[in-house]
């Protein structure tokens, strides 16, 4: 029976994977590609339906809008999830017990999130939903999360209210992720409502650390942060050191993981 289930289960996540990749998927297409019948297919269909993973169509079904969010969300973090790990691991190392961190969302602050559960007696205020569910698990941390308009898609908050509430804090060190950091654009991000936040964290921080993979360093994103020398410090893979000429000259401390 283990061995089924476990059949099934593999089945139905080659499902949910195509589903990811094409929005659609056709029972017949299906049952030809992972060699299983009409019928069995049909059942898995249904078993993912009542799950809320996607949604029956005529001879197929379609992706849900909370199994896209879902996957978008898990594939961000899959994505480059060993290099993440090590550069999380290193941030961490940085923080001491005891530390009030202003965090931003975004996967690399998420991975330094579970290292950071080694600590003790932490204060974190963070936009992130799934960071303030991670540590608010640990009975020695304060957590807050901010208050105001959320985005679904990548589980942040923004806006007026966040800001306000933010305003009113202080802390050792500004925690974030940033999608781009160059000489002539300076620390930039893909979220254009985000980027308040972001600006805020670093303001109200006597340190700021950036934690990034090495593709972010020379790409510009959407939306500008701040420059280069409000930075403090970057912790990124050993990769960077080719990219690490970028940021010469601009008093930001570079650690490598």
């Amino acid at each position: 029976m283990s061995v089924n289930k476990l059949k099934i289960d593999e089945r139905r996540k080659k499902i949910l994977e195509m589903l990811r990749r094409d929005g659609q998927v056709r029972v017949a297409q299906l049952s030809k590609q992972l060699g299983a019948t009409v019928v069995t297919i049909r059942s898995d269909l249904d078993a993912l339906e009542r799950d809320g993973y996607l949604e029956r169509t005529q001879g197929g079904a379609v992706q849900s809008a909370k199994n896209f969010y879902h996957m978008e969300l898990q594939y961000r973090r899959q994505k480059n999830a060993d290099i993440k790990k090590q550069i999380a691991a290193a941030a961490a190392r940085m923080i001491h017990d005891g530390d009030t961190l202003l965090i931003n969302s975004g996967t690399t602050t998420y991975f330094t999130a579970l290292e950071l559960k080694q600590h003790k007696n932490l204060n974190v205020v963070t936009n992130s939903i799934s960071l303030a569910v991670e540590l608010g698990s640990v009975p020695t941390f304060r957590v807050i999360l901010l208050g105001g308009e959320i985005n679904t898609q990548y589980s942040f908050i923004y806006g007026e209210d966040a800001k306000r509430q933010l305003s009113g804090y202080k802390a050792d060190y500004a925690l974030l992720s940033m999608d781009g950091i160059c000489r002539h654009a300076g620390i930039t991000t893909y979220h254009a409502e985000e980027s308040v936040i972001d600006r805020l964290m670093i303001e109200r921080s006597q340190k700021t650390i950036i934690v990034a993979d090495s593709s972010k360093i020379g790409h510009e994103s959407f939306s500008h942060v701040c420059a280069l020398d409000e930075i403090d410090f970057l912790v990124t893979d050993a990769a960077a050191s080719a990219s690490c000429s970028e940021l010469d000259e601009t008093g930001i401390t570079v650690v490598s993981s």
